[in-house]
């Protein structure tokens, strides 16, 4: 226990600085041209899993709808149990995050969670649970070009940021396609200066490249509120 608070301190303290922000993230580029290749299509039953929880959103929304020029984050379990209002007391933020999807369901269900508000910025994080369900690299990028390409037709001037895909305990065995994933997502995203790609998984690893696990929930794949605290310290100017 005494090696992970040592660990943990030292990562805290010595991590590499944040991106850039927007402006500077690709300059003179211009927003990418054309449609993203279009995504390989899922069984419209896999949908249904989540029905509940979508339209749990869409009820919570009615009654108090989120404010315009908010940050929404959105996202698999990672983003679900980011407790906002600790972590960002300063920020309008609110989250939409279903624990257990694919960035393909984030971009069903896009519609009703994601471009039906008004927001100025997108927290995004996705693509952990594709990838151990199977997809390739190539179908993580080709999904979230998908997810970039309705979200900015119907927001042009919204932000996204992509939260690379993290390592963990229980799937580090995948740890090489999500290296391969975040890489090919890095430099799509050095294409639009609306998108920026932000390394966090860097936060989780100790001297040896490996998981801290004193980073993580029991289940090894999960982070508890010290693996949030980092990844809130990384993003937290760029929320503003």
């Amino acid at each position: 226990m005494l090696k992970h608070s040592l660990i943990f301190c030292f990562v805290a303290m010595m991590v590499a600085p944040v991106a850039p922000l927007f402006a500077d993230a690709a300059p003179g580029l211009q927003p990418a041209a054309g449609i993203a290749a279009a995504p390989a299509q899922p069984k419209p039953d896999r949908f249904a899993r989540w029905e509940k929880e979508i339209t749990a959103f869409e009820k919570a929304d009615a009654l108090n709808p989120p404010p315009a020029h908010a940050v929404e984050f959105v996202g698999s379990s990672s983003i679900r149990i980011w407790n906002l209002k600790k972590w960002f007391p300063d920020v309008v933020a609110f989250n939409r995050g279903f624990g257990g999807s694919h960035i393909i369901d984030c971009v069903h269900f896009a519609p009703r969670i994601v471009t039906n508000y008004k927001t100025r910025l997108i927290v995004f994080y996705a693509g952990d649970n594709d990838i151990d369900a199977g997809e390739s690299a190539q179908g993580v990028l080709t999904d979230f070009k998908a997810f970039h390409q309705i979200v900015h037709a119907s927001l042009p001037d919204t932000k996204i940021i992509f939260l690379s895909i993290k390592p963990s305990i229980s799937r580090w065995r995948e740890r090489a396609t999500q290296v391969e994933a975040n890489r090919l997502i890095e430099a799509y995203c050095k294409t639009d200066p609306r998108l920026l790609y932000v390394e966090v998984g860097d936060l989780l690893l100790d001297y040896e490249g490996k998981p801290l696990p004193a980073l993580f929930q029991k289940d090894g794949l999960h982070m508890n509120p010290a693996g949030y605290a980092l990844w809130s310290w990384r993003i937290r100017e760029l929320l503003h």
